[in-house]
């Protein structure tokens, strides 16, 4: 059995060292892109059946989208964290080193996870309100909030989990844990909303429910050993784990204490950038939130619709972009160089191509889009020259999310984190501040894709530096 493991591991090598660097990102974030679509298609769908309830529900899922984004920043950050390690340690051959990052980082997420799930619900109406709820929302949000902080465990783990197979190269088997999730959540939301007239609290069990059921089916691949890396408390390192007759590597550290801290901050620092992202997302949700509801729900409810949409959109060239990731920093640990260079290059082409096309049918649709999530005319009136204002950006974002994408899978944390945060902090926060002082309603409709072009920009100079100074020959064949 050993021996049979071995030999799928040094397949798993030679296919992600030798084979066409372009079909492989394709191959990898195809299935990504997939379960991204799927997983934002019930966002959608979770919109479209609580807009069904009044302007007000649907401006919750606006809120709680916010308290998504922090559950999610938890997850990516151990997630991509992990998953950097993870697949240049593999590149490099150090499968032993591997593994004690996963472990880590699957059970430091399940007990943030516990703890923020616990947190939310003693302190629910205070996060609400933070959130940005109305006195009118507030009602919803509670609802559909609880719900979600119940599944909190679940959401921080999937994220976590779903990641390094993606960096494992495994994306097809996330890809089944997520779709199938999405999936479930859909027709959850049709039996509990429409068959139980459950209402919101329908929309968020529904979800609840999804997400533990996705949790299990991707923690289902490790247990099964379908993947090099495995989540097991022996494998912790705090001790020197047995090697199941796979050639053991050289850790510069003993393991124990220091090994295990030492483990988590480097997760950490590794996974700042999505930290900061995801993070950012929320407190750019919240202010947003705050802003439009100057504006009334109408404005909330309006803009919920828009990013809703736009994430859709959004997750295409996304997909792709996490489809790059494994390639990039695997090849960049067997100082394959000249593959991370194609493999870039390829991704922001393909990526800005695909992203077009939708942005522009987003565009053409805006209309009807915004009127199959909520037929209010006021709703209407501002959604949908957001929306196309938004679509219009997306193809500069492309250009930024994979420069974040390519300097935090090569362990470049810094550099990525300082571009993370330009889309939805440094550049959108002041932008949405001052627009929305100057100009009033059209302000919190035009700050998001304004901060896109900007994102996109800024992030030409920090490629330029890095790809004159990385070799033109690969250093080591693998």
């Amino acid at each position: 059995m050993a021996l049979v493991r071995a030999q799928k591991y040094a397949t798993q090598y030679e296919k992600m060292s030798r084979q066409s660097v372009s079909s492989l990102i394709l191959e990898l974030g195809l299935p990504t892109t997939l379960s991204m679509l799927v997983t934002n298609l019930y966002n959608v769908v979770d919109t479209w059946f609580v807009g069904r309830i009044g302007t007000s529900a649907s401006g919750a899922t606006g809120v709680v989208f916010g308290m998504m984004s922090i559950l999610q920043a938890v997850g990516f950050m151990f997630g991509h964290g992990s998953g950097s390690h993870i697949s240049r340690l593999l590149g490099s051959r150090h499968l032993q080193r591997a593994r004690q990052f996963s472990s880590t980082a699957f059970f430091a997420s399940l007990l943030c996870g516990l703890a923020i799930g616990a947190l939310g619900l003693v302190f629910l109406t205070p996060l609400c309100r933070l959130l940005g709820s109305t006195d009118t929302i507030l009602p919803y949000a509670r609802t559909y909030a609880a719900c979600i902080l119940l599944a909190a465990p679940a959401m921080v783990t999937s994220c976590v989990m779903n990641n390094i197979l993606r960096y494992e190269g495994r994306a097809a088997f996330a890809m089944v844990g997520l779709v199938s999730g999405g999936v479930l959540n859909i027709f959850g939301d049709a039996l509990f909303m429409m068959g139980f007239h459950m209402g919101i609290a329908g929309a968020g069990l529904s979800t609840a429910l999804s997400q533990y059921v996705s949790a299990a089916i991707l923690l289902s691949m490790f247990l099964r050993r379908k993947t090099q890396t495995v989540f097991s408390p022996r494998y912790l390192p705090l001790w020197a784990p047995p090697e199941d007759g796979i050639p053991k590597d050289d850790l510069p550290i003993k393991p124990g204490p220091a090994l295990l801290g030492g483990t988590v901050k480097s997760i950490v620092v590794a996974g700042l950038p999505s930290l900061a992202r995801q993070g950012l997302n929320s407190v750019s949700t919240m202010v947003l939130n705050a802003n439009a509801g100057l504006y009334g729900d109408a404005a909330i409810a309006a803009m919920s619709i828009v990013n809703r949409v736009c994430n859709f959109l959004f997750c295409v060239g996304l997909g792709i972009g996490q489809g790059f990731q494994p390639v990039s920093g695997f090849n960049y640990g067997a100082r394959l160089y000249s593959r991370v260079r194609k493999g870039f290059f390829f991704t922001i082409g393909f990526g800005t191509a695909m992203i077009s096309a939708f942005a522009l049918a987003g565009g053409v649709l805006a209309a009807s889009v915004a009127r199959l999530m909520r037929d209010d005319p006021e709703v209407i009136a501002i959604a949908v020259p957001a929306m196309r204002a938004q679509c219009g950006a997306l193809l500069f974002m492309p250009l930024s999310v994979c420069s974040t994408m390519l300097f935090q899978s090569i362990g470049f944390s810094w550099r990525a984190t300082l571009l993370s945060t330009l889309r939805s902090g440094a550049c959108f926060i002041p932008l949405l501040l001052i627009l929305t002082r100057l100009w009033g309603l059209p302000g919190v409709m035009y700050a998001q894709p304004i901060a896109d072009v900007m994102a996109g920009v800024l992030s030409v100079p920090f490629l330029i530096h890095f790809f004159r100074r990385l070799p033109t020959e690969d250093a080591a064949e693998p």
